[in-house]
């Protein structure tokens, strides 16, 4: 594969498309309490690396790697395109944070997300890859529609 990832990259209208879409399909099928999405502006926060995934300069996918405290991170805004669905791009990208927390010395990584079929590929990618169930983390408060995974790396 030839494919290539870069930090940063939000200003990219491309990016911007990708991040409304996930943020508009996460509001919609999302209980407001149980939403915790950020918007494309939000990434943009000293705590938060953002990364993209690309193929000929074409835009597969997205994440962010967040700082929680010392040695614990969390991870934010997984999102494949639609046209690059099933094609491993989210392993890629979960691979790459995975390498990028470690990297900044970070010892867990933690993640919130949906219980949902709209969620389901998400929950399996991230079980797939050891990630365990946990309890709510940070700010988050426990509802019937959130699901939390931890791994220690």
């Amino acid at each position: 594969m030839s494919w290539q990832i870069h930090e940063g990259e939000l200003h990219k209208e491309d990016v911007r498309e990708l991040l409304s879409q996930h943020f508009a399909e996460m509001r919609a099928g999302s209980p407001p309490e149980a939403c915790h999405v950020l918007p494309a502006d939000g990434l943009s926060a000293t705590e938060i690396r953002f990364f993209t995934l690309r193929e000929d300069g074409n835009l597969l996918g997205c994440g962010a790697l967040k700082r929680l405290v010392p040695g614990h991170g969390e991870i934010k805004s997984m999102r494949t395109a639609n046209a690059a669905l099933g094609r491993g791009v989210g392993k890629a990208m979960l691979g790459h944070i995975v390498a990028a927390a470690r990297a900044e010395g970070m010892s867990r990584l933690s993640l919130e997300t949906g219980s949902t079929e709209q969620f389901a590929a998400a929950n399996h990618l991230y079980m797939r890859e050891g990630f365990e169930r946990c309890g709510p983390f940070g700010d988050y408060s426990d509802t019937p529609f959130t699901r939390f995974f931890s791994k220690a790396i």
